[in-house]
């Protein structure tokens, strides 16, 4: 399991009954959390009180419940900053399982490596690229995230970043044209989406022909390939598989996972590196 253990401005302080317990810096948040089906005595005295709990609606989506916190706030993981804060639909911003994944970028990159973010997000990947000297571009078709990854990446310190507002694929497809080609690359795909002219994505149906796309996309001797899911139904082993015979390279799949002050380790998804 890759483990991020190196937070101090965010901690899983409990889970218990399909809820997270967590300290995001100074806030205390419940969250829903499907993986957490078992139940234990909720002994922690926050669990009583939080700044705020996301509560699921019967019809879908839900809402933020006793919303104590200001509209965002900054944390940071060692010299890297972010803004978070109570989003629609449970999210904060963040996903701090990802931690790990940053430090195995920094250590794979040497300037002035091209690296190329896919489903980019709200950028804490880009910016530990571009803290260790990577020359980076970050793709995302949602121009919210994109603007928030500015704002993170000014936040830590970095700038030059390559910012698009785009299709990933598509803009992968006019790189291949383009004759632009990447040393690293890094999807964070969703589980499900729909496209700006109404096609539908489904990982399972869909990652494979992406990846393939990409490759095309990648020098003759890249660095790495990280690929992440959220999917319930992918095994990091479907991902091993998966990732060796579209790239080569050698994959190291493993679940994400958060330690539980309580005790244990919560899973959060999977990832796998591809090394060459």
């Amino acid at each position: 399991m890759f483990i991020s253990s190196g937070w101090r401005d965010y901690e899983l302080l409990d889970c218990e009954g399909g809820e997270r317990l967590e300290r995001w810096g100074n806030y205390i948040l419940v969250r829903p959390d499907p993986q957490v089906i078992w139940h234990t005595p909720r002994t922690h005295k926050s669990w009583k009180n939080p700044h705020a709990r996301y509560s699921r609606s019967d019809s879908g989506g839900g809402h933020w419940e006793s919303n104590k916190l200001p509209k965002r706030w900054e944390i940071s993981y060692g010299d890297l900053r972010f803004y978070v804060g109570a989003m629609g639909f449970k999210h904060t911003g963040l996903f701090p399982e990802q931690a790990d994944n940053w430090e195995f970028l920094q250590s794979k990159i040497t300037p002035p490596m091209r690296i190329l973010n896919l489903f980019a997000y709200t950028g804490a990947a880009s910016a530990a690229c571009a803290k260790a000297g990577a020359d980076v571009t970050h793709v995302d078709a949602a121009k919210g995230m994109v603007q928030w990854a500015r704002e993170n990446a000014a936040l830590s310190g970095v700038s030059g970043i390559r910012w698009i507002v785009d299709d990933c694929a598509a803009f992968v497809a006019r790189e291949i044209r383009r004759g632009k080609y990447y040393d690293g690359l890094i999807l964070d795909p969703p589980s499900y989406g729909r496209g700006p002219n109404g096609q539908t994505w489904k990982l399972e149906d869909n990652i494979f022909e992406l990846l393939t796309l990409c490759k095309s996309v990648l020098t003759k001797n890249p660095a790495f390939v990280l690929l992440n899911t959220y999917t319930a139904g992918l095994a990091a082993g479907t991902l091993k598989m998966l990732t060796e015979t579209v790239f080569g390279g050698t994959g190291d799949a493993r679940e994400l996972g958060l330690p539980i002050t309580a005790g244990g380790v919560l899973p959060c998804g999977a990832s796998c590196r591809v090394t060459f």
